[in-house]
């Protein structure tokens, strides 16, 4: 198997820098003119800044600003940061030890950088507090979903952790505090197709083969609002959130199901009510049985006043 080129860039915030490969074809004269054609959204004068500091560098070192544009060449550097306002949530370690790490997310913490979350998500947060610059996720959380999460701190094993999840090898368990419907029997299962379209924000369920599937139990009752505990025997994006709202009983704090509202992404309140609680699984490795749980509560089941933020909020009795 190849081996993935070194970057000649040291990490920073626990990010690795970015890479542009330079394309064969092209009829640029400089690596300057290319960058400023290949990244349309930063200002060509913060391209010369990076340029004049040394910032932007070849394997041989830092380019100078008039460096010739070599066809088929490597530039690596590290991207500007966005402003980000810090998630104010604690995120507990559940297990570490040489090969794996377990941690208890919070709602509002990415699990990977995306977009504009960059340093405020699960792994660079991991990465510089535990001073851990190879691990990995082996699997993804929304980032409105709390609970635990794998993540692989030796990089040669991670293939053999992710294919637990790609092989739905794992047995995850969730909690969601919802509504209740009279009618509806518990434990229920349902399967539909769960399509994600690129740069749409929900997913939708359409017509066709299932490839989704989710076994709901009935924990606790109280009043309109139940606990509920969800099996998914399959990982579509928003596969829970979607199969609660089919049911008429969308999970409280769903910002998408049934409609999309706007709401910022520093407003951390009322978060959605759902918690990935439990992973079991056999190690790949050591062939040894584990299982992790999260040492998190649903707010709107413990608290129902504190996550409404409402002290006339009407108590769930």
């Amino acid at each position: 198997m190849r081996r993935r080129q070194q970057p000649p860039l040291a990490k920073r915030f626990g990010l690795d820098p970015a890479r542009l490969r330079l394309p064969e074809e092209g009829g640029w004269a400089t690596v300057r003119d290319h960058l400023v054609h290949r990244l349309p959204r930063v200002d060509p004068a913060r391209i010369d800044e990076m340029l004049s500091a040394g910032e932007i560098v070849d394997l041989a070192g830092p380019l100078a600003p008039d460096a010739p544009y070599v066809p088929g060449g490597a530039v690596w550097f590290h991207r500007d940061l966005p402003d980000e306002k810090p998630v104010p949530f604690d995120l507990p370690v559940v297990y570490h030890d040489d090969t794996i790490l377990v941690a208890d997310k919070p709602h509002f913490l990415a699990t990977i950088p995306r977009g504009s979350h960059i340093l405020q998500t699960a792994l660079v947060r991991l990465r510089r507090e535990l001073d851990l610059p190879d691990l990995i996720p082996a699997h993804r959380l929304d980032r409105a979903t709390a609970g635990l999460v794998l993540f692989v701190v030796d990089p040669a094993h991670r293939g053999a952790y992710q294919s637990l999840f790609q092989r739905q090898r794992v047995r995850k368990e969730y909690e969601a505090v919802a509504g209740y419907r009279d009618g509806l029997l518990f434990p229920l299962s349902l399967e539909s197709r769960i399509i994600k379209e690129k740069h749409v924000l929900a997913a939708q369920e359409v017509a066709g083969a299932p490839n989704a599937r989710t076994r709901i139990e009935l924990l606790e009752r109280r009043g309109d609002i139940a606990r509920y505990r969800l099996h998914p025997a399959t990982g579509r994006t928003h596969q829970l959130r979607l199969h609660m709202n089919s049911l008429g009983i969308p999970i409280l704090g769903d910002d998408f199901y049934p409609v999309i509202t706007d709401k910022s992404v520093d407003d951390f309140s009322r978060p959605l009510q759902l918690l990935a609680a439990g992973l079991e699984f056999t190690d790949p490795l050591t062939g040894e049985d584990r299982r992790f749980d999260s040492g998190r509560s649903l707010q709107a089941w413990t608290d129902p006043q504190g996550w409404a933020g409402d002290a006339e909020a009407a108590p769930a009795s």
